[in-house]
């Protein structure tokens, strides 16, 4: 079998919405107070004004990380582990209810289209005191794969 060569290619907008829009694993980078980075793990969607969004909690790391810097990270990845991946950069902004009910319905509708009880729905995140983070996406890299730099596959002849 031969070796995989690692790929990056840096997407318009465009295409870096249409690459998000499809795919939501992610792993979330805020800062914590004393400065070192906070992963977390979650399940993004982009809503329709092209912000990536994560359903949470009030009181959850990200969030209150969020709250007191905004500037983010996201990892977003596809399902296989050495699938095309992507880092966003932004801002975020927390929202909690009442103001976060229908951002939430859009961030369900945008990952797993509609739901069959919107009141049922709506009535479930006020009672589990949901928020929702939206990223204003800034800046973003290359869309990546892992594997070896073409350099080393040329040399060794594989």
């Amino acid at each position: 079998m031969s070796p995989s060569i690692a790929t990056a290619r840096t997407p318009t907008r465009t295409e870096l919405l249409d690459f998000l829009r499809t795919r939501h694993n992610a792993l979330l980078a805020t800062t914590r107070r004393n400065g070192r980075p906070q992963l977390s793990p979650v399940t993004c969607g982009l809503n329709s004004d092209g912000r990536i969004v994560i359903s949470t909690y009030p009181d959850r790391a990200k969030a209150v990380n969020a709250r007191r810097d905004p500037r983010v990270s996201v990892c977003v990845m596809s399902e296989g582990w050495s699938d095309p991946y992507v880092q966003v950069d932004g801002i975020a902004r927390v929202l909690d209810l009442p103001e976060a009910l229908e951002p939430l319905v859009e961030y369900f509708r945008c990952i797993s289209g509609e739901h069959p009880d919107w009141d049922e729905y709506r009535a479930a995140m006020k009672r589990q005191g949901k928020s929702l983070i939206e990223i204003e996406i800034e800046s973003w890299g290359p869309i990546a794969t892992g594997g070896f730099p073409a350099r080393v596959v040329e040399s060794t002849g594989s």
